[in-house]
């Protein structure tokens, strides 16, 4: 009975693990609803009376669904599926290119690799520990009055060492390598999501160049038009030198910025090569700033879990969990270590008859060790796990509070940048008819040539801050896809 009682108080010691529980489960934050800035301005209204005056215009140019709400759905499917969303086919091979090569990404795995062998290193005490030894040596020594005795001994032997872990201090050490690893796996994918949203951005950035320079080539092209009418109708006597002179600096400006464009875009397409992890180069182009914006659906809420799958977020939790393992450590290293030791083979005093029977050695040991006195050293130990834990609660809870920021941040700069691109749109298009009307006039003599240098100034200023907001507007969605950390998908 006693042997019996014996028996399940162990079974019930080896079932258990001494410190805090590992299993972390923070509570769960509110689904994200951006605030409307503009809902008691009048704003709303007359944006959404322009996106319909747009529509009218052309009714496929999709503007006027910019800034209704979007249904959201949580997505499953890998790291690169949202960059689809943009349905740009050279991006996308950009983006693969830059998981293949790219260095910094490359150390995020290699990181994952080193936490896995850890992880098995970390498990490896809960398992015996078997050796095999094989020595020959030559041996003197003296017994009292029987004098000096001398003999050769060969031996081999296996050696067992195994730890019982009674108090479950190896499985909390197993269990601490296992969420270091899954902190690793996590930092890798913050890695990869962090490099995709700057190779989209970058993207974004160089076609945006591309059009800077598109619309600085045409505006010099009609300024240069215009300076022709204008050198013509002064030889003719119809207008002074000043009116020349201030159409041929109203022509240098785009000109100026041709040069600049063209070395910022160089810039860009070098800094891309290098996120794609490869020499610099020429970087292709794909779907126009305007046409990919007609793809893109932005949620106006967006449910709690994707926040909570974003990998900063759960990388903190993880190491939350491993520090609340390492507790658990420091606190059985207080306890008693039980330990069973043995070894089993054969010694002969030669090579002869080795494996004989009459060569056969053993020994099978068990042992408790208890650590009395250490100065505080195990105590302070324990103490400072415990302070690591409290340090890891804090840590995740602020990664929560910036991850709900970074991603109310993202939606709200989505949708206001949606509503700055129809007004700014609208604006572009009322400039360029204002400037065909003030340069007819001026032709027929009608107008001074000041209403044409201030039509040609304000469209070009309306152009480049169209195509910036363009960019502003795509970039925000990338964005939010870095703030929710991968993957969403709306519903259609």
């Amino acid at each position: 009975m006693h042997t019996s009682l014996l028996a399940g108080f162990v079974v019930l010691l080896a079932g258990c693990a001494v410190g805090p529980t590992t299993n972390v489960k923070p509570a769960t934050p509110a689904p994200l609803a951006p605030r409307d800035q503009l809902a008691d301005t009048g704003a709303r209204s007359f944006i959404d009376s322009l996106a319909v005056a747009r529509l009218a215009e052309q009714k496929d140019s999709g503007l006027a669904t910019l800034w209704q709400a979007q249904p959201l759905a949580v997505d499953s499917t890998g790291d690169l599926a949202w960059i689809r969303i943009l349905k740009d086919s050279t991006l996308l091979a950009l983006v693969n290119t830059a998981v293949t090569n790219n260095r910094e990404l490359r150390v995020a795995i290699g990181r994952v690799q080193e936490y896995r062998a850890l992880n098995g290193v970390g498990k490896a005490d809960l398992f015996p520990q078997l050796t095999a030894n094989a020595t020959a040596s030559t041996n003197q020594v003296v017994f009292g009055s029987l004098g000096t005795q001398s003999y050769d001994a060969v031996t081999i032997t296996g050696n067992l060492s195994w730890e019982l872990d009674f108090w479950g201090r190896l499985r909390r050490q197993a269990e601490a390598s296992k969420f270091d690893y899954l902190a690793s796996q996590e930092d890798r994918r913050a890695t990869m999501i962090t490099l995709i949203s700057d190779v989209a951005i970058a993207y974004l950035e160089l076609k945006e160049l591309d059009e800077d320079l598109r619309i600085s080539e045409e505006t010099l092209a009609s300024r240069k038009s215009t300076l022709g009418l204008a050198q013509k109708r002064f030889n003719q006597g119809v207008i002074s030198e000043l009116d020349v002179r201030q159409f041929e600096a109203q022509a240098a400006d785009p000109a100026a910025r041709v040069a600049d464009y063209q070395r910022q875009r160089r810039q860009k397409e070098n800094a891309l090569s290098v996120l794609l992890g490869q020499e610099p180069g020429t970087i292709g182009r794909g779907t126009p700033l305007a046409e990919t914006i007609q793809s893109v659906e932005i949620p106006d809420s967006l449910p709690s879990a994707l926040l909570m799958r974003r990998p900063d977020v759960l990388s903190a939790q993880r190491r939350w969990s491993a520090a609340s393992a390492r507790v658990g450590i420091a606190l059985g290293n207080r306890l008693p270590k039980v330990m069973i030791t043995g070894l089993y083979g054969t010694q002969r005093p030669d090579f002869s008859g080795l494996f004989s029977k009459s060569g056969e050695i053993y020994t099978l040991q068990g042992g408790i060790s208890l650590p009395l006195f250490t100065g505080g050293r195990l105590l302070n130990q324990q103490r400072a796990a415990q302070a690591r834990v409290e340090q890891a609660r804090n840590s995740y809870e602020q990664t929560v509070l910036s991850a709900l920021q970074e991603t109310s941040d993202a939606l709200v700069s989505a949708r206001t940048n949606r509503d700055q691109l129809v007004a700014q749109e609208t604006q572009a298009r009322a400039l360029k008819r204002a400037l065909d009307l003030a340069q007819s006039r001026y032709s027929s003599g009608v107008s001074s040539y000041l209403e044409v240098l201030d039509a040609q100034r304000t469209l070009f200023t309306a152009q480049l801050t169209l195509v910036q907001v363009q960019r502003q507007y795509l970039a925000s969605t990338v964005q939010l896809y870095k703030a929710l950390g991968g993957s969403w998908a709306g519903q259609n």
